[in-house]
């Protein structure tokens, strides 16, 4: 009697050594861009007690980085395709690492004028590096046929950690600002000009198509403004860019006031809400490749809603940092879960993304003032308590992010 033999197991697919590069090499861009922006928001307060600044004039010191990003993202995009991702990443990093400099200077001096300015480029470069190396993330996601975008966003938590960490070692050893701020600077562009190397070919991930003229391309930017899906996608980003630019730009701050805390406490307590977002970014891989984005999604941003206002509302210092380490969490898939939602058809992926983006960075834009003008009436603490009241709604936002039919 014969017996039936079952065909052996295919194979997993090879994955190219050239996409095993890029994927090392996008992450290496993703932690750099961390480290930088991560750098000046660990000394915010220092730069705040240099300045003599309140925190209403403060958010508006802080909306200089978020003007200098809203105006690069209409065109980052069409800068993404007509150069191809490695020379816009490269070229924006170069503003990124001038703004940083520039904004050390202004802070030395005492000069408010010459910190905005810094900032002001250092949004720009930041926000046109955040469209091109979030398209080559979703061209390499794809090209390994898993879930690896949240990992990318780790490795730019990953760099926050380090940003964080050094921060607060040099406000505990006194290192002047703008000492601190032109070192890093050095490192992320030294850093970033060899990771771009490894990029996938320009043609191959979607950008730099010789094949569309500039009018093409701006028309099919402008049929992305008018997708539901892709606006849908964009409030939804919109949320979560303000959950976490919250964090980024008020907690230090929040926690010394609040919680009566020492500068490098309160750089240290930024520390545990990133580290919590790449602790959700690492492992929301997992959850998403099994759950799927909606499941996953609903859940992280209760529970973001839930450690934000543990962390304003507690009346124990060390209760309040662990709803600070859920608020991380919890925040952390939205943005890079956004980004790949924009992304999933490749050849329209720069403009949609460049959308997406446009809409999320308006929380960069508005978030500052507004918790800062708020802080002025009901402390800087309390101010964050709209973080969890403009989370809830944007549960309904979460289909939005299902795959479409093919």
């Amino acid at each position: 009697m014969s017996r039936t033999v079952a065909p052996p197991a295919a194979p997993p697919p090879v994955v190219p050594r050239s996409v095993l590069a890029a994927r090392t090499g996008v992450a290496v861009v993703f932690a750099l861009n961390g480290l930088a922006v991560a750098t000046w928001f660990s000394r915010v307060p220092a730069a705040r007690d240099a300045l003599g600044l309140s925190a209403g004039r403060l958010g508006l010191l802080l909306l200089a980085m978020s003007v200098g990003a809203l105006l690069a993202m209409p065109t980052a995009g069409l800068v993404a395709q007509r150069l191809g991702a490695a020379r816009t990443v490269a070229l924006s990093t170069l503003v990124v690492a001038t703004g940083l400099t520039v904004t050390g200077i202004g802070a030395l001096a005492g000069s408010p004028a010459g910190v905005a300015v810094g900032l002001c480029a250092l949004g720009y470069g930041s926000g046109i590096c955040d469209v091109a190396m979030n398209v080559e993330g979703a061209a390499v996601e794809r090209r390994l046929g898993r879930t690896v975008m949240p990992r990318f966003h780790a490795a730019w938590s990953l760099g926050s950690v380090a940003g964080a960490g050094l921060g607060a070692g040099a406000a505990r050893l006194g290192v002047p600002v703008a000492a601190h701020l032109a070192a890093l600077a050095a490192v992320v562009l030294l850093g970033t000009l060899l990771a771009v190397r490894s990029f996938l070919p320009a043609a191959e991930s979607g950008t730099a198509s010789a094949s569309a003229a500039p009018a093409e391309r701006r028309r099919e930017l402008l049929a992305a403004w008018r997708e539901p899906r892709t606006l849908l996608i964009g409030l939804l980003v919109l949320v979560a860019a303000f959950a976490e630019g919250s964090a980024n730009d008020w907690l230090a701050v929040a926690f010394i006031d609040g919680h009566d805390l020492g500068e490098a406490a309160g750089a240290a307590v930024f520390g545990v809400f990133v580290v919590g977002m790449t602790m959700g970014r690492m492992l929301g891989t997992v959850a998403l490749d099994r759950w799927g984005r909606v499941p996953v999604l609903s859940g992280t941003i209760v529970l973001a809603t839930v450690g934000a206002a543990v962390a304003v509302l507690a009346g124990s210092g060390p209760v309040a940092i662990a709803g600070v380490a859920l608020w991380g969490i919890g925040a952390s898939l939205g943005f890079p879960v956004g980004m790949s939602a924009a992304a999933d058809d490749e050849r329209r992926a720069p403009a949609r993304v460049s959308v997406v983006a446009v809409i999320g960075y308006t929380a960069f834009l508005a978030g500052p003032p507004l918790l800062g003008l708020l802080g002025d009436r009901v402390g800087t603490l309390r101010a964050l308590l709209v973080v969890p009241l403009l989370l809830l709604p944007t549960l309904a936002l979460v289909p939005a992010t299902r795959p479409p039919a093919r």
